[in-house]
């Protein structure tokens, strides 16, 4: 008889709702039920939208984990819920939900860190997380560097992005050269269709020497955005065709060359041998490439989860919380709040 904590994870940051369930590092069940396309016709994720479509999947997702898992709710040993950062509203059901499930069933709750969970994911595909490794989470909100040593006791920052993360440069991107929302799946598809990322050479922001002085692990995307849109503009300006597949090449190209060259730099920083990449942004095959490629030239060996497990689920949420149950963690209390800015460095709230 296992005697691994058996764990119900919850996950609405943003626009997807997630129910995974976890068994120590075994996963059983990982339901999601997407609000992308209420979106997609704004251009972007519109918060009250996506609160209202968390409230009306929160318990068909829920018992379609529990069916697929083959367990009852009331089997469960613990709860774990995103409780920040996100939208505040989002969070909120996500969280109120988790409330009364633990409520009810008598279960201790664990409010965890959305990045941290972004993390812990990868022990469902690669078991324990090495005692010392770089994270580089890379989402729509986030573009991050993470000393880790132990997941369960907090992170080290040691980098951000100071303006637009790359995932929403690939959303912004996506609409200038008239690609569908969200943008990162179908900018890796057209730069694979036959695209050149030598056609254009677009900036890498916060690469220069004075730069790096002041912000060696920290990223700007802004810029690299700006400069694909005017390259756009004036082409169509001059009645000129717009090659979308080399543009959007060339443009993954550049996030894809700061992203990793950046996240080795921090490895060798650390003196870490292990680099592990997380976040929606990791599903794309030339970021995987890329890092796979100037890791093995330096000695590092890179972790990313499968594409699905990349981006936000329910799963990730309930692997830190296995994570944290079985490292003999408190649990949060009862009335955890829901923060939209919970720092990266509480990983339980």
């Amino acid at each position: 008889m296992t005697t691994e904590p058996l764990i119900l994870g919850i996950e609405t940051s943003c626009d997807e709702t997630g129910v995974g369930i976890v068994r120590g590092q075994t996963l059983l069940a990982d339901a999601i039920a997407s609000s992308v396309e209420e979106h997609a016709r704004f251009g972007g994720v519109v918060p009250e939208v996506a609160s209202r479509a968390h409230l009306e999947a929160m318990v068909p997702t829920i018992r379609r984990a529990c069916e697929t898992a083959g367990i009852q709710p009331s089997d469960v040993d613990a709860v774990a819920v995103t409780s920040g950062p996100g939208l505040a509203g989002a969070l909120l059901v996500g969280v109120a939900a988790a409330k009364g499930l633990a409520l009810s069933l008598d279960k201790p709750i664990y409010g965890v860190n959305h990045l941290a969970a972004h993390v812990a994911v990868d022990t469902l595909e690669h078991g324990d997380l090495p005692k010392g490794c770089v994270a580089m989470l890379v989402s729509g909100g986030h573009s991050s560097l993470l000393a880790v040593e132990d997941i369960t006791e907090g992170v080290v920052p040691m980098g951000s992005t100071i303006d637009d993360a790359a995932g929403e440069a690939f959303d912004k991107v996506a609409r200038v050269l008239g690609l569908p929302f969200p943008g990162g799946p179908w900018i890796d598809k057209a730069a694979r269709d036959g695209g050149d990322r030598l056609y254009v050479t677009f900036p890498r922001g916060l690469t220069s020497q004075r730069d790096l002085e002041r912000h060696r692990f920290d990223f700007s995307f802004s810029g690299l955005k700006t400069a694909v849109a005017r390259w756009v503009e004036a082409k169509r300006r001059d009645g000129e065709d717009v090659p979308v597949n080399h543009v959007a090449a060339a443009f993954q190209e550049a996030v894809c060359d700061v992203l990793t060259r950046k996240a080795i730099d921090a490895c060798k920083d650390r003196g870490f041998e292990h680099l592990l990449i997380g976040g929606g942004v990791a599903a794309n095959s030339r970021l995987r490439a890329m890092a796979e490629e100037r890791a093995a030239a330096a000695g590092i060996a890179v972790r990313v989860p499968r594409p699905g497990l990349c981006t936000d689920n329910g799963a990730m949420v309930a692997a830190l919380g296995s994570e944290l149950v079985r490292a003999g963690k408190s649990p949060s209390p009862l009335d955890l709040p829901a923060d939209s800015s919970m720092p990266i460095t509480e990983v339980l709230n």
